[in-house]
């Protein structure tokens, strides 16, 4: 039996790997006037890599939220939408990450585009989509994820794998192909309203590139260079 602490392995020692950033800069004067048009440009070009092959998923994000006692969690969520009021992601509302930000609707996103030495971190306040909304989406759903919808009751503790599969497979023989299947009661869309939105490139030397949007009182916004 071998005994060693796979930690102490010289060849899996995390202070060791290292990459090495030489991407272009961003510059002040580079940037839109408005965090969700530079998103976006951002976005479309996460986008492009992904069609290459470079990027897996650009709409994957980190959601982080925090309990009334002020205990995080994270976990990643595809974005679904997003526009000037900010970003819309799909949850059940008993999740824990609904009733955390049902009880402190303080929300960060992060959105890591490694390959593109990309990111881009959004602070802001969540709130529900209105259930019109959500069912527009919800309609536009692959049919086995409409029923996923239904037959996963999301964070809660179940017996084993077969009892998933068999509430699918229940669902799936009352709503078979090609039948409308009613949106979930307790699922429904989450609105990002962001006050930070940080965009940040990678650069040699760990010098890295950090501008981030601050929300004015007003609706306008500011910019300012975060020292790496």
């Amino acid at each position: 039996m071998n005994d060693r602490d796979p930690a102490l392995d010289p060849a899996l020692d995390p202070a060791a790997m290292r990459e090495h950033y030489r991407a272009e800069g961003l510059a002040e004067t580079e940037l839109a006037a408005h965090p969700m048009e530079q998103f976006a440009r951002w976005f479309g070009q996460a986008a492009q890599a992904a069609a290459q092959g470079v990027v897996y998923e650009p709409n994957a994000m980190v959601v982080a939220t925090a309990d009334s006692e002020g205990r995080p969690s994270s976990r990643t969520v595809l974005l679904k939408q997003y526009d000037e009021q900010g970003f819309v992601f799909y949850t059940n509302y008993g999740s824990r990450k609904a009733r955390d930000l049902a009880a402190n609707p303080y929300v960060s996103l992060l959105f890591p585009w490694h390959p593109m030495a990309r990111q881009v971190i959004v602070t802001g306040t969540a709130r529900r989509t209105g259930r019109d909304e959500t069912a527009a989406y919800f309609r536009t759903r692959p049919h086995g994820s409409q029923l996923g919808a239904w037959a996963s009751a999301q964070s809660t503790v179940i017996r084993s794998r077969a009892e998933l599969d068999a509430s699918y497979a229940e669902l799936s023989a009352r709503y078979p192909e090609g039948e409308q299947v009613p949106v979930p009661p307790d699922w429904g869309g989450f609105r990002v309203a962001p006050q930070t939105v940080e965009f940040w490139q990678g650069r040699e030397n760990r010098l890295h590139d950090r501008l981030r949007y601050v929300a004015g009182a007003d609706g306008s916004w500011t910019v300012e260079r975060l020292s790496p």
